[in-house]
């Protein structure tokens, strides 16, 4: 993001009242109104206006025209504020990151002066945002829709002598542009991408698929590309590479490799994206004018989805727009910007100004995922290796240096649903699995109970809900779950009372067993100080009271023909916060084991929202989500301070999120901090989970995120393997993963942590 968005919302939230960004808009936007879209964009998604847009808000002493250069500023103290901002931390750069943008500029048909006027113009526009690849639509430099006129020898050759004056204007500029134009050669004329950097016209790639169906008519002028190969092509006074067995690769930015076609290429049934993808390219790029007619739109979504999806890559998509002949088409100028399957950014449709679309691309992303995709490299294969017959042409250009913040949507809980039509849908699904989980298992060992420690916690509580659901589901009563609470030394009076009320609500068999006589006696036989009377607290006394409790379901379970359900969470399981053996790590099925905590929470906020129980059994969920986390395993201090889970092991929310990038993506522990400190430095910006409660929103330093994904690194790595190898049964639930042996993880349990550790202490700074 940069400074001058910073300063729009700042300024408008200001007013009193404040100004939503539509009555900005309206108020101040000159020559016309400014829609909230637009404005959003300027202050979220760091998009960059004209010139006019710029000075007007210059005259209203907004912001100044420099400060669209600028990265927005942080309020943080101490470590992550300016001053620190010289190390290559905080350069997306060194984290494997491209800035990308879709660029719609005016246009004008047939009018190349003014359409290379508008390109060159685009370009430095998204010099100032230090773009590092703008894709432009397709023959943008002739404009499209231009019908015979393709053939006409003047406009030929202004087209070519506008593509060497627009790669002399590149030179200093931050961005490869990928520009379309019509070129001759051996006496046809071929829909080429060029591809330009820093003032040298890298190569020209030719479209293989010529739409001649409906509206579209162009083998009447052009040439296919298919099968052009190894061949070069004049422009002006220079021979460049030419064909579809082109790949641009920066020398600058390791992960930064580059294939392209153009429009109709990807509506084939095979586009050429593909082969480019498998051939090493991590960035596939569309050249498209592609005129817009209902429904096309959603119909361009699910192809770059799909297409980044399957090729795992970034799929850039940008169509032509206003100032293309609607002599019979309208067009709409959509650019989008996708990842793995992830809608990154998207322009304005139907804007009559240009429109940047810009979006940072995770290129260590992609290729970790194609690692962990055997998939991948077997199409390769089945490909005819397509890396050996393509050339790459490697290319120098301007990356900018140091920060320049982080232009992409980051979720601050990866594991928690973020898709605002679909939410209701995934929450339904998410919960679902682990009933049916608990269901299948249930009618295998065809017991005649379900048995649940239940102590007024989130972990509990959820799975005891999953289990009433499953009766419900089997038409069994409720009664069929024998949930015991067992109050310990540190159990409080709200968890006891919280857990009595969830189990008669539920109306399901419900008994209290007072732990701390046989845990006295146990602790006395051992020798424990605690058992001559001393207030020791180890560790060794927090597990006499998990060990007994789970020692206790264990024979109930025997006693009542039944079997034990697990309570424990994916993020305890991450970190080895369990009890080994004969305590809260084991039990005969582990409903929760594929839910991490923040997904636990945020389902129980969905029960409650969605009317799966009655208000009674809703409102002890929401007294229960209301609770400190807490193992309640040492009795409270003098305060009355209860012992804190967090506070012993960090922040849940922070290491979901680092467990979902190391696991999921194998990431560099400093790519994860990068990652973690913008997406928690301030809880102003970037989006929440629906619903989320104002109050639990939290923000987090740097030195904080690092002091806690030291303490991950060594938990997950050096520590609680040897848990996890020999972890229940339990379904998983997330794309980010699992950690069962038999299933995403598995890993030696006598591993050290020394080299992630290396790499967080040396290269994340405080």
């Amino acid at each position: 993001m940069h400074k001058a968005g910073q300063k729009i919302r700042a300024w408008r939230e200001a007013h009193v009242p404040p100004l939503s960004a539509g009555e900005f808009g309206e108020r101040y936007g000159a020559p016309g109104p400014w829609p909230s879209r637009t404005v959003y964009g300027w202050e979220a998604k760091g998009k960059i206006p004209r010139a006019a847009a710029q000075r007007r808000l210059a005259e209203l002493g907004i912001c100044r025209p420099e400060d669209w250069l600028l990265p927005a500023s942080d309020s943080e103290p101490a470590t992550g504020t300016r001053g620190d901002r010289g190390h290559p931390f905080y350069a997306m750069h060194s984290h494997g990151f491209v800035r990308a943008a879709t660029s719609t500029p005016q246009v004008r048909t047939a009018d190349v002066s003014f359409n290379r006027d508008a390109i060159i113009e685009e370009a430095r526009r998204a010099h100032a945002a230090h773009v590092d690849l703008l894709v432009y639509p397709e023959l943008c430099v002739s404009s499209y829709a231009i019908d015979d006129l393709h053939m006409q020898s003047a406009l030929l050759d202004a087209a070519e002598l506008a593509v060497v004056e627009i790669t002399k204007a590149s030179s200093g500029l931050s961005p490869v542009l990928l520009i379309g134009a019509p070129l001759r050669h051996n006496g046809r004329i071929y829909n080429c991408a060029l591809a330009v950097a820093n003032g040298k016209l890298l190569g020209a790639v030719p479209k293989s698929y010529l739409p001649n169906y409906r509206e579209f008519y162009e083998k009447r002028w052009f040439a296919s590309g298919i099968g052009i190969r190894g061949q070069s092509i004049q422009v002006g006074e220079e021979e460049v590479p030419f064909g579809v067995d082109l790949l641009f690769a920066s020398k600058q930015i390791s992960g930064f490799k580059l294939c392209v076609e153009i429009c109709e290429d990807f509506w084939a049934a095979n586009p050429p994206s593909t082969a480019g993808a498998l051939a090493g390219a991590t960035i596939l790029a569309n050249l498209s004018a592609s005129n817009i007619v209902i429904g096309k739109a959603d119909e361009r979504h699910l192809l770059c989805r799909a297409q980044s999806a399957r090729t795992a890559s970034a799929y850039l998509y940008s169509a032509a727009g206003h100032g293309e002949s609607t002599t019979d088409m309208a067009w709409d100028g959509q650019g989008v910007i996708y990842e793995l399957g992830d809608l990154l950014a998207e322009s304005e449709r139907f804007a009559l100004r240009p429109e940047l679309a810009i979006a940072d691309i995770d290129t260590d992303r992609i290729l970790g995922d194609r690692l962990r995709l055997p998939t991948f490299n077997d199409s390769a294969e089945a490909a005819g290796r397509p890396e050996e017959h393509f050339r790459v042409v490697r290319f120098d250009h301007r990356p900018a240096a140091g920060d320049i913040g982080l232009i992409r949507p980051i979720r601050r809980f990866p594991f928690v649903p973020n898709r605002p039509a679909k939410l209701d849908d995934d929450c339904y699904e998410a919960f679902n699995i682990q009933v049916d989980g608990l269901m299948r298992r249930f009618e295998q060992t065809a017991g005649g109970s379900m048995v649940i420690g239940v102590s007024g916690g989130l972990d509990s509580t959820h799975a005891l809900i999953v289990a009433a659901k499953v009766c419900d589901r089997l038409g069994l009563p409720r009664s069929t779950i024998r949930g015991y609470t067992m109050p310990g030394f540190g159990t409080s009076e709200g968890s006891k009372s919280n857990a009595w009320k969830l189990m008669k609500a539920l109306g399901i068999t419900a008994e209290e067993i007072d732990i701390r006589p046989a845990a006295t006696r146990m602790l006395e036989d051992i020798g424990h100080p605690y058992g001559r009377g001393e207030p020791v607290y180890d560790v060794t006394f927090e597990n006499v009271q998990a060990g007994l409790r789970t020692d206790y379901l264990f024979r109930l379970a025997g006693q009542h023909n039944g079997f034990v359900i697990g309570t424990g969470d994916l993020s305890e399981v991450a970190l080895g916060w369990s009890t080994y053996g004969v305590g809260d790590q084991m039990s005969h099925y582990n409903v929760n084991s594929g839910v991490p905590k923040t997904l636990i929470q945020y389902l129980i906020r969905w029960v409650t929202r969605t009317d799966q129980f009655d208000k009674a059994t809703e409102a002890i969920l929401e007294a229960i989500l209301g609770q400190e986390i807490s193992p309640e395993l040492v009795p409270p201090g003098e305060n009355g301070e209860i012992q804190s889970t967090e506070q012993k092991i960090g922040p849940y929310e922070l290491s979901d999120f680092y467990l979902h990038h190391v696991v999921r993506y194998g990431q560099r522990p400093s790519k994860v901090a990068f990652l973690a400190w913008h997406a928690w430095r301030d809880k102003a910006r970037g989006g929440w989970p629906a619903g989320f409660p104002e109050a639990a929103k939290n923000e987090y330093d740097l030195a904080t995120i690092k002091r806690w994904l030291e303490s991950f690194v060594r938990r997950f790595f050096a520590f609680s393997q040897f848990k996890r190898s020999a972890i229940p049964n339990g379904p998983k639930v997330s794309t980010g993963g699992a950690l069962s042996p038999r299933g995403d993880w598995r890993a030696p349990s006598d591993a050290v942590a020394d080299v992630w550790l290396e790499e967080l202490l040396t290269k994340v700074p405080g």
